[in-house]
C-alpha cells in the first residue's frame, strides 16, 4: 500500500502558541504534517522559524496554494475572519482556543463550514486528551457515579502579574481579546464542562472587573451554572489568587470524584448510594461507608501534539475528531453567558441570545476610556501571538 503524502500546514500567528506547534511539527513529533508556511506581521516572528514559506498576512497564505491545512493561533478576534476564509476556501482548519470572541461570531465561522466529511474542521482543546478527564466522562456516562447531585470546579491557579497585563496593547481588552480570565485563561475549562456535563440552562454569576489588575475586563468570577435536573454547579476562577488551585468535585449519588494536583483521580465510593441510605437508615446521623479509591493515571495524555495527531488522522479518514470546532461555540457560550449575567446583575437563561450579548460587547468597546501604562517585559505570556 502507498505511503500518504505529508500534509502541507501552515500557522498563522507565531507567538508562543505558533512557535510551539512549529517545533513540534518540524521537530517530527506529528508524522505525516509537514510545516510548508508561515503567516505573522512581526518580521521577528516570522524570522524564528527557517524552511518555509513566509508571509505578512494570514490571508496570503490562505490564499498561497502553498498548504492543505492551516492552525490559526492568532488573538481572538481574528480567529472568526481567518477561519472564515480558510474553511471558505476549502481548506482543514485547527483553530486555537477560544474559537471566537463570542457566540454571534461562533456561528458566523461554523456556517461558513460546509460540515463535508472531506474538510477537516478542528478546535485545540488539547484538555481532552488528558486521562483524567476522560476517565471522569466515561464514569459519567456509563452510570459509576450514580445520578449526579452537585459540581464545583476551582480554577484559580492563573496567577497573572501586572507587567503580564501590560506587556502587549491587546491583551486584557474588549477590543483587543474580547474578556479576561474567562476569554483568555478558562476555554479549556469551559469546554470540559459541557463536554463532561452538558450545557446548564440558567447561569448566575458575579464577574469583577480590574479587582486585582489594572485592567478593563474581568479577572475573577464566582458562577452559580443550574440544570433542569435540579444539578447545580459553582465555577470560580480568578488570576489574582497566589497558591491558586485546580481542583474539580463532581458528586453523585455513588460517591465523590474529585480531580486535582498534577495527576491525581480520586474516587470516595459509597458502599451504598447516598440516596438509598438516606431513605433506609434507621438512625438521624449515620452515613454510607465509604472507600476512599486512588484511581491509576496514565499522565496528562499528548496534550497539543495529540490533537495534531488526531487532526492528521481525522483528515485522513482513520480517526474521529477528538474535538469538533462545531463544539467551541459551547465554551465561548459559557462565558458570555457569565459574563452577561454578570454585566446585568441577572440570571441568564440559556441558550442566549448572541446578537444582544453581541452588541452588549460592541458598547463596551466603543465606551472604553481605558489606557495601558507602558512597561518592559523580559519574557512573554501564555498568549503572546502578534496578529
Amino acid at each position: 500500500m502507498a505511503e500518504h503524502p505529508d500534509i502541507r500546514i501552515g500557522i498563522i500567528g507565531i507567538g508562543n502558541m505558533g512557535t510551539a506547534h512549529s517545533k513540534s511539527i518540524q521537530g517530527g513529533k506529528v508524522p505525516g504534517l509537514k510545516l510548508t508556511a508561515i503567516a505573522d506581521r512581526e518580521e521577528k516572528n516570522r524570522d524564528k522559524i527557517s524552511d518555509v514559506k513566509k508571509f505578512t498576512e494570514g490571508s496570503d497564505l490562505i490564499q498561497s496554494g502553498e498548504i492543505d491545512a492551516v492552525l490559526i493561533a492568532t488573538p481572538h478576534y481574528s480567529h472568526t475572519t481567518l477561519g472564515i476564509e480558510a474553511l471558505e476556501k476549502g481548506l482543514h482548519v485547527l483553530v486555537e482556543k477560544p474559537i471566537s470572541v463570542h457566540k454571534e461570531d461562533c456561528e458566523k465561522l461554523i456556517s461558513a463550514y460546509s460540515g463535508n466529511s472531506d474538510q477537516i474542521f478542528a478546535a485545540m482543546f488539547n484538555q481532552r486528551t488528558d486521562f483524567r478527564y476522560n476517565k471522569a466522562r466515561e464514569m459519567i456516562q456509563s452510570g459509576e457515579l450514580g445520578k449526579i447531585h452537585r459540581l464545583n470546579w476551582i480554577i484559580t491557579d492563573w496567577f497573572r502579574t501586572e507587567n503580564y497585563y501590560q506587556s502587549g496593547g491587546w491583551r486584557a481588552t474588549w477590543g483587543g481579546e474580547g474578556g479576561g480570565v474567562l476569554l483568555n485563561q478558562c476555554p479549556h475549562q469551559l469546554d470540559l464542562w459541557q463536554w463532561l456535563f452538558g450545557m446548564p440552562k440558567r447561569v448566575t454569576a458575579q464577574v469583577q472587573i480590574g479587582r486585582f489588575h489594572d485592567i478593563e475586563v474581568e479577572d475573577s468570577v464566582t458562577a452559580m451554572l443550574e440544570y433542569d435536573s435540579g444539578v447545580q454547579g459553582v465555577f470560580i476562577t480568578t488570576t489574582g489568587e497566589a497558591p491558586g488551585v485546580n481542583r474539580l468535585e463532581i458528586v453523585g449519588d455513588q460517591g465523590r470524584l474529585e480531580i486535582s494536583g498534577e495527576d491525581t483521580l480520586k474516587y470516595f465510593r459509597n458502599e451504598v448510594t447516598s440516596s438509598k441510605h438516606l431513605a433506609e437508615a434507621k438512625t438521624g446521623f449515620s452515613k454510607p461507608g465509604c472507600w476512599d479509591v486512588t484511581i491509576p493515571t496514565k499522565g496528562k495524555g499528548e496534550q497539543h501534539v495529540g490533537i495534531l495527531k488526531n487532526f492528521v488522522g481525522a483528515i485522513r479518514g482513520t480517526e474521529k475528531l477528538i474535538a469538533p470546532a462545531i463544539e467551541g461555540i459551547h465554551s465561548v457560550e459559557l462565558a458570555n453567558a457569565m459574563l452577561l449575567s454578570g454585566f446585568t446583575q441577572k440570571t441568564v437563561d440559556l441558550p442566549i441570545d448572541s446578537a444582544v450579548y453581541a452588541a452588549e460587547l460592541k458598547t463596551r468597546i466603543e465606551n472604553s476610556t481605558f489606557q495601558k501604562k507602558t512597561v518592559e517585559t523580559t519574557e512573554t505570556g501564555d498568549f503572546s501571538q502578534s496578529f
